[in-house]
């Protein structure tokens, strides 16, 4: 009892550090207008400052995936500890807009050593027979954490004085503190190497998983890319379009659609991998022309609903998506598919936000964000419709 004990605390200190690490990565969110209006860049720089953050992350995913794995966890998160803490020097220090930059893709970079060592490492320290809480710990702490930054910044950019220093002043705070805990953690790799031993690891994609993998991937891109809009613009729309000048409201709006996907992901073992694919592209696609109703009629409830919505769907899609491409992979194969699917997944978060800052200029934000919707509505559908005629035989 007392091991069970301890190895439960070890598991949620360990999830605790992931969060922060986690918080930082969308800490920016409702700051960019004030960034806009500090240095006066467009609605594209806006898109291309967000996506540096999934270029940080794939490069880590395809050069370093499986790090942990061969050094050992603690090394690897107290690296990526140290980027987080990079990325908020960075944004202290901001007197242009290359610091903006540097931020940001220090902060995927970061991103990028936590995403598969932190969920092993909650995994890893908790007892014997808690892998179903375990996994449950570092899904919510994952999207948890993603959804305080952009809460925590737009609280304390609304309510405290110096906006676009105090939340990284404090996220630096957290960050420190994170890596006294984790010093305090044990190491979970029995027989650690030395870093010289790390080999990139190639995303795959065998013949036997494609059935599975095209439409988990489809539906995956189209779930990144609307939180990577929902991310980047959705203030910008806020202010311009619904009068909503409060950065607190911004930030909870935004927050909204990660607290939807801990929900959606959570609901994905009672409703199963195979009836939660079709049901997440189905949910989304309500939650896209939720979006599309927002845009078109400048509802605030409109706006609300489709994070929501839209954030529910992508929980039950991803992780779904995850445990299909998962199940149907070789052992020996399956990290290179999963980091195939990771890698999709970020693009959607990259490719179509800043094909949204593009489209801003000649058509509006409205025009672009109806666009994008288009867009994606067509890639969900496409999914949907593919797993309609054959459905998903993995298991949870």
């Amino acid at each position: 009892m007392d091991g069970d004990l301890r190895g439960w605390r070890q598991c949620l200190l360990g999830g605790a550090v992931f969060a922060v690490c986690m918080v930082g990565t969308t800490l920016p969110t409702p700051l960019y207008g004030l960034y806009q209006e500090k240095f006066g860049f467009s609605e594209l720089t806006v898109t291309v400052v967000y996506s540096v953050y999934a270029f940080g992350v794939i490069g880590v995913l395809l050069l370093a995936g499986n790090a942990s794995d061969t050094v050992g966890r603690r090394p690897v998160l107290l690296a990526g500890l140290g980027f987080a803490a990079a990325s908020a020097v960075c944004f202290l220090c901001a007197t242009g807009l290359g610091w903006l930059y540097a931020g940001r893709l220090m902060s995927g970079l970061s991103a990028g050593l936590f995403t598969g060592a932190a969920s092993a490492y909650v995994m890893d320290l908790a007892p014997r027979g808690g892998a179903a809480r375990a996994t449950f710990v570092a899904t919510a702490v994952n999207m948890g954490g993603l959804g305080c930054g952009p809460l925590l910044a737009g609280v304390l950019a609304q309510y405290a004085r110096w906006p676009l220093y105090l939340p990284f002043a404090v996220h630096l705070a957290m960050v420190i503190g994170s890596a006294a805990v984790l010093l305090g953690l044990p190491e979970t790799v029995r027989e650690p190497q030395p870093l010289s031993a790390v080999r990139p690891q190639r995303p795959g994609l065998p013949r036997q998983v494609r059935a599975v993998f095209v439409p988990a991937a489809i539906a995956s891109f189209a779930g990144f890319a609307l939180f990577g809009v929902f991310t980047s613009v959705s203030p910008a729309f806020l202010a311009e379009s619904l009068g909503v000048h409060n950065h607190a409201v911004s930030g909870l709006v935004v927050a909204l659609a990660f607290f939807a996907s801990t929900a959606g992901q959570l609901a994905v073992g009672k409703v199963g991998v195979g009836r939660s694919l079709p049901l997440g592209c189905a949910v989304l696609l309500a939650g896209l022309a939720l979006l599309a109703g927002a845009l078109r009629w400048d509802l605030m409830v409109l706006m609300v609903l489709s994070a929501v919505v839209g954030g529910a769907g992508q929980g039950l899609a991803f992780r779904a998506a995850l445990s299909a491409v998962a199940g149907v992979s070789a052992a020996d194969q399956r990290a290179a598919v999963i980091s195939t699917l990771f890698v999709v997944a970020y693009a959607g978060i990259s490719v179509p936000v800043i094909g949204v800052g593009v489209l801003t200029g000649p058509l509006g934000l409205e025009g672009a964000g109806l666009v994008f919707i288009a867009c994606m509505t067509l890639l969900a559908t496409t999914a949907a419709g593919y797993l309609l005629r054959r459905p998903l035989q993995a298991s949870t």
